[in-house]
């Protein structure tokens, strides 16, 4: 079943120019005093030949190194970031996968990574659900010492769902993700400073239910145009917007947070070439998602003034780097996206079910079977749609949903996928997808005694998702 990932090879073999040279001269004797001509077949053919050899090499010689200068060049960073970061929609670029967007996919997903080592999943310890560490050492905690970014501020969701089952203390903000932007080191290597702002996957109970809560709601983020066929996924957005305001000493809601840090940085690097990149898994990629869209919408990453250089383009390129993400709106809130310049790179495993939901069964697919459905008024804008470009993934028959839906292993195939066949599922690890079911199981239970909505029907249709792709 895997599928069979090609790279462009880069490297200019220079074994087979081979340069031959053979001189024959033969010595002239003449007296002194007389003016001997040399023979015209014989010692200026030989010595034109000879300066021609050489001229022939030196030219030659010059050519090669122009050839590797300018190879060397395409396959620059610095030279082709915004084809990285999607300005041509990956165009040439994900079939076969390029070996530099593959180093900088892999980059990124190690920046979410990130997330999961920092993240303190001990119920014991006074930073549960919290980062580990500070800010100014938190890369290097997680042996990203060399990344060339610096952590700029820490992020925090305030799902607006309570549940019983969980008790997290008095605030239900948990730490979800982080700022960081490239040092000057990094700049000239990367071709501009880049911002990444990186989201952690599902990991709380309230997230697991704004994961799938499978309703879409307007996203009426641009106060000054609402956009209601502009449609969301009501989870996701609860998580983005839900603030801690009844608490005198509350978290402001994720939003406010990221919108403040981006502004902040891009006001602090105005007149540098700049990009925004977002990166994020499972559900981290939907709000890096909505990050995006809300950037570009408000207009954010426009009206920058790039006095060091030439270029006459005023919008910051914004880039997402998705992970095994969800979909996350409608039809219209993908045209929006479209519209507004927002590239989205989907790196998606077949096997993997979170790539399937929400809209199972009313997705992009079901608005385009046959035309039959296009003329239904509410097909536009009930269905589901993924915004992007997707590189497809084919790891492992499914057996293991918690195996299929992990970051490290998706990575992992990046980094080798030519040794794909020699990851190999044992059944000593089943129990991952036992987990899986069993979080959903407890969900639902708790939901039917307590008959809290909406997120009953969300636990319904991850236990139904999980088991019929098991059978």
């Amino acid at each position: 079943m895997a599928s069979t990932i090609h790279f462009f090879n880069s490297n200019i073999n220079n074994s087979n120019n081979h340069f031959t040279f053979s001189e024959n001269t033969r010595p002239i004797k003449h007296s002194f005093g007389q003016l001997s001509l040399p023979k015209q077949t014989e010692t200026s053919t030989s010595s034109s030949s000879s300066c021609s050899t050489r001229h022939s090499f030196a030219a030659s010689v010059i050519a090669i190194r122009a050839a590797n200068s300018a190879m060397e060049a395409k396959t620059r960073l610095s030279n082709l970031w915004k084809e990285i970061q999607g300005c041509n929609d990956w165009e040439d670029l994900v079939e076969p996968l390029h070996p530099l967007l593959r180093r900088e996919i892999i980059r990124y997903g190690q920046f979410v990574t990130a997330c999961y080592k920092a993240f303190d999943l001990d119920p014991s310890s006074k930073r549960y659900l919290n980062c580990k560490y500070g800010k100014k050492n938190m890369l290097r905690q997680v042996g990203m010492e060399n990344s060339g970014y610096q952590v700029t501020k820490y992020i925090y969701a305030t799902p607006d769902i309570n549940i019983p089952i969980q008790n997290v203390g008095d605030s239900c903000g948990r730490w979800i993700g982080y700022v960081a932007v490239s040092d000057d080191d990094s700049v000239r290597r990367l071709g501009r400073r880049d911002i990444v702002v990186t989201f952690r996957g599902t990991v709380t109970n309230p997230e697991w239910i704004a994961n799938l809560m499978s309703s879409l709601t307007p996203a009426r983020l641009d106060p000054h145009n609402p956009r209601p066929e502009v449609q969301v996924e009501s989870g996701f957005l609860s998580l983005y917007t839900s603030d801690e305001s009844n608490d005198k000493f509350g978290l402001e809601s994720c939003r406010e947070q990221l919108l403040s840090e981006v502004s902040r940085l891009l006001n602090k690097y105005k007149g540098e070439k700049l990009s925004i990149t977002l990166a994020g898994h499972s559900m981290g990629s939907s709000l890096a998602l909505l990050l995006a869209y809300d950037i570009a919408e408000l207009g954010l990453n426009k009206n920058i003034n790039n006095n060091n250089n030439n270029n006459n383009d005023e919008t910051i390129p914004i880039t997402v780097f998705s992970f095994g993400g969800p979909r996350v709106g409608n039809s219209g809130f993908k045209q929006r996206c479209e519209e507004l310049g927002v590239k989205v790179l989907r790196i998606v495993n077949v096997n993997d079910p979170i790539t399937k939901m929400p809209g199972v069964l009313f997705n992009e697919n079901f608005r385009v079977l046959g035309g039959r459905y296009e003329f239904l008024p509410w097909s536009k804008f009930s269905c589901y749609e993924h915004v992007g470009v997707e590189l497809v993934l084919d790891f492992f028959n499914m057996q293991n949903p918690s195996c299929v839906h992990d970051l490290e292993t998706y990575i992992s195939l990046l980094k080798c996928p030519k040794k794909r066949s020699s990851i190999q599922i044992h059944k000593e690890n089943n129990h991952g997808a036992t987990e899986f079911v069993e979080r959903a199981k407890e969900l639902l239970f708790t939901a039917q005694n307590l008959n809290l909505f909406p997120w009953r029907n969300a636990a319904n249709n991850m236990v139904n998702l999980v088991e019929s792709q098991r059978t």
